[in-house]
């Protein structure tokens, strides 16, 4: 159940946000190209850091021995060793992967349409949902699927932040682990077996979406 909330939290947040960010990096001129480096330079930061790095700095940031995570504790909102710092930790892994499968092919569809359907008075919205989200559907889909299978079988950032507290802060990958390192083998391979199911699953559902892609 925790792996689950914690895929349906990420992907719905790298959706939204990533889409967005995607827009505004592809789309924004007036911000400056210095600006713009900047941010995809920190969009890609999460390929160049170790998912396990992630999740310490996460937990020295927030940790309970934190100032920022004693404050937090003391309001009733615990971070680290909990389900919200073990979205973040998967936030972190997860976030480029919509970025990088929709900034394509904005850049290659152009702003023409876009362009046209303001001139002729629509609003940003109804441009949005008319012109742009049917030419990029198909990344988007895509760009989910990744996430969901890369927030599935995240396991060093989320073991970092969650402490791998039994029947509390555990996701699938995390109980494999604990699973094995108990040498209950019969419930890890379970366990791994659903996993790899989901997998198998999610590998058809990508190729089906980058075919998807590649036609539109």
């Amino acid at each position: 159940m925790m792996t689950v909330i914690i895929v349906i939290i990420v992907t719905a947040i790298n959706t939204v946000f990533g889409v967005m960010l995607a827009l505004y990096l592809v789309r924004a001129d007036w911000i400056g190209q210095k600006l713009k480096r900047l941010l995809n330079s920190l969009v890609d930061l999460p390929f160049a850091v170790s998912p396990v790095i992630g999740g310490l700095m996460i937990v020295l940031l927030l940790g309970p021995n934190t100032v920022i995570g004693a404050l937090l504790e003391g309001a009733g909102f615990k971070v680290v060793y909990a389900l919200p710092g073990m979205t973040l930790a998967t936030l972190f892994v997860t976030f480029p992967i919509m970025v990088r499968e929709v900034m394509p092919v904005l850049q290659e569809i152009g702003a023409q349409q876009e362009e046209a359907a303001s001139t002729l008075g629509a609003y940003p919205w109804y441009t949005f949902w008319r012109v742009t989200w049917p030419s990029i559907r198909w990344g988007v889909i895509y760009g989910v699927v990744l996430t969901v299978a890369r927030s599935l079988g995240e396991f060093g950032a989320v073991l970092v932040v969650s402490g791998n507290i039994i029947n509390k802060t555990q996701t699938a990958t995390t109980l494999v682990y604990q699973d094995v390192e108990n040498f209950n083998v019969a419930a890890a391979n379970g366990v791994a077996l659903v996993l790899a199911a989901f997998s198998a699953l999610l590998l058809l559902m990508m190729e089906w979406a980058k075919k998807r892609k590649e036609v539109h």
